[in-house]
């Protein structure tokens, strides 16, 4: 998933396409894919007006991944379901953010053999902050009297999520729901349930320039 205008980057080019190491983010996550997953196939889903840019890029890097390339939809709902139109029956779909490339091969592995003995595997963190609910008053926040969050039934979730291939695209017909935030989301609502494994603390989603500059630094760490 890759059809995010990036306009909290605040860069001339959507996030997807901003160097890490050398290498575009996207460029980046799907190579983890082919690492951990031998003769995957890729479905990548990208802004319309960004789709001629990438098959330039890859022809100039040299990026010989094969891709079926998808436009994306007017919210993340839809471009899933226009990605998993190109989806066979009979497969194990990872539905992952092109912007997480930190994904390591190890947890692609995990989720892929849970996947095969589950309909449906979504990584998660546990939550390690103290949380507050708050509201806005007046353009100030405000503490919910005798509103409290309990830090220890809460999870961060993250990506790649995997399902049985008929379940998510069965899923997936179902009409929009501004309730679905995730692909786990969706499928939950249709009536199945979900498995939880542990994810990564380094899996991070790079939406904004603090995002990126952590990106970095976690990149040359490991290298």
């Amino acid at each position: 998933m890759a059809a995010g205008s990036g306009t909290r980057m605040g860069a001339q080019v959507p996030k997807q396409f901003l160097e890490l190491g050398g290498k575009a983010v996207l460029q980046r996550t799907i190579e983890v894919f082919q690492r951990a997953c031998e003769g995957v196939s890729v479905i990548t889903v990208l802004p319309k007006e960004h789709m001629s840019y990438w098959r330039e890029y890859c022809l100039s890097r040299n990026f010989t991944c094969p891709q079926v390339l998808v436009a994306g939809g007017i919210t993340r709902f839809h471009s899933v379901r226009n990605a998993l139109a190109k989806v066979p029956e009979g497969a194990l779909v990872a539905i992952h953010d092109g912007v997480r490339p930190l994904v390591t091969e190890d947890l692609v592995k995990k989720l892929f053999e849970v996947a095969e003995q589950k309909q449906a595997v979504v990584p998660v963190i546990p939550c390690v902050d103290t949380m507050k609910v708050l509201e806005n008053k007046d353009g100030a926040l405000k503490t919910i009297p005798g509103a409290k969050a309990d830090r220890s039934v809460l999870y961060g979730v993250q990506t790649p999520q995997v399902f049985y291939s008929e379940v998510v695209k069965s899923a997936y017909m179902m009409a929009y729901d501004t309730a679905f935030t995730d692909d786990a989301s969706v499928v939950e609502k249709y009536g199945k349930d979900i498995c939880y494994i542990e994810g990564e603390r380094f899996n991070i989603k790079i939406t904004t320039q603090d995002d990126m500059v952590l990106a970095k630094a976690i990149d040359a760490l490991r290298r």
